[in-house]
């Protein structure tokens, strides 16, 4: 999505690093000040998240996710956090809109109802 979007990649839920704008800026004071900080650089356009299981389950829980795209590759990493652990009842909020299968990843878009 260059130039609809503006993607903030956060390395770890206590203490986020985002690249907004052109910039890496450490926000440490929690996930919705990050996600205010990422609109208010973004302007009119779309704000998107990369990150791994455990910011994904922190935005769900939050209700502050409106589409999430989820691509399912089946390798074997030996560990980590797990998708959607803990998030309660904020799946049955979203819909799936679509799913694209290919040789070694399936992708998966879904959007809140």
């Amino acid at each position: 999505m260059l130039g609809l979007a503006i993607n903030v990649v956060l390395a770890t839920v206590k203490i986020f690093v985002g690249v907004i704008g052109n910039a890496y800026v450490l926000i440490a004071d929690g996930i919705e000040s990050a996600l205010e900080q990422a609109r208010r650089v973004a302007g009119d356009k779309d704000v998107e998240f990369v990150g791994g299981a455990t910011v994904a389950n922190e935005y769900l829980e939050a209700g502050l996710i409106d589409a999430m795209d989820l691509s399912v590759a089946p390798i074997l990493l030996g560990g980590g956090a797990r998708m959607f652990d803990g998030v309660g009842d904020a799946l049955g909020q979203f819909a799936l809109e679509r799913t694209i299968a290919e040789p070694k990843v399936t992708h998966y878009r879904f959007v809140r109802r």
